[in-house]
């Protein structure tokens, strides 16, 4: 059995893979004040309640975007399953070719669900990671990960939007039944939820005329399966896309050292 971790800014995702299929996940609070021991204690604890024994996972790999959560995931690993962990970055063989300016500066969220895409769908593809930032990223039709796009997420642009205004009140994330909203609440939910609709959308024809051609495009993300059930622009909803990144990346290099050639 394989451990795959994908550590976001807000959410940790902890997944479990029996001969390359995912048995069990988990999603808990990404807080850098806990211990290795607090998140070993976590994780067995979640695993015992799906029948999973520690010693039958063999191998760790992690995809992290907060470094203060990494040495202690590793950490983790070697003291509760007994294994060094891999540590995603572009350094590794991945099956696709990175062709950002600066691979190295990639986030390792962004090249997992790139490989996972381009391994089940092809190219040109983009996916919609709906996270703390809402992120676009871009694979070729041969297997370039070529950027993407940036943008706050659904969460970060609440959040801002409570603070700035002192009158605003905390919302649920939620598509209100309406777009002319009859109350704050709603009126909030409907300026955020088919704003940021809306917003996709348009980068995501803005990305199609810059590749010249359509592209599969893939929602993923703790915000994923909301987003796609209001837009008909998304394709495919993957959950788990980073995960399985992690899970090829892993098993594409098991036993290697990164290349250090950034693809």
């Amino acid at each position: 059995m394989l451990l795959c971790i994908d550590v976001g800014n807000t959410h940790t995702q902890f997944g479990v893979y029996d001969k390359g299929k995912l048995k069990s996940d988990y999603r808990v609070s990404s807080e850098v004040v806990r211990t290795e021991d607090e998140i070993g204690i976590v994780v067995l604890s979640l695993l015992e309640h799906d029948g999973v024994k520690a010693g039958k996972v063999e191998g760790v790999g992690i995809s992290s975007v907060v470094p203060n959560l990494t040495g202690i995931l590793e950490r983790m690993s070697q003291k509760y399953f007994g294994c060094a962990a891999m540590v995603v970055s572009p350094e590794f063989e991945l099956g696709i070719k990175v062709g950002y300016d600066e691979p190295l500066s990639v986030g390792s969220d962004r090249i997992c669900a790139a490989v996972a895409g381009y391994k089940k769908y092809g190219g040109p593809l983009i996916i919609l990671d709906f996270g703390t930032a809402t992120t676009y990223d871009v694979v070729s039709a041969d297997g370039v990960y070529l950027g993407g796009a940036i943008a706050p997420g659904l969460e970060t642009a609440a959040a801002d939007l409570q603070r700035r205004a002192a009158k605003l009140p905390r919302i649920e994330l939620l598509f209100p039944d309406n777009v002319i909203g009859k109350t704050t609440v709603k009126s909030m939910q409907s300026g955020i939820m088919f704003g940021a609709v809306d917003a996709m959308e348009g980068i995501v024809r803005r990305i199609k005329e810059a590749l010249g051609t359509d592209a599969t495009v893939i929602a993923t993300g703790g915000y994923g399966k909301i987003m796609s059930g209001h837009s008909k622009i998304i394709n495919h909803l993957e959950p788990a896309l980073v995960l399985e990144g992690v899970r090829i990346i892993y098993e594409g290099n098991r036993g290697r050292k990164p290349s250090r050639k950034g693809h």
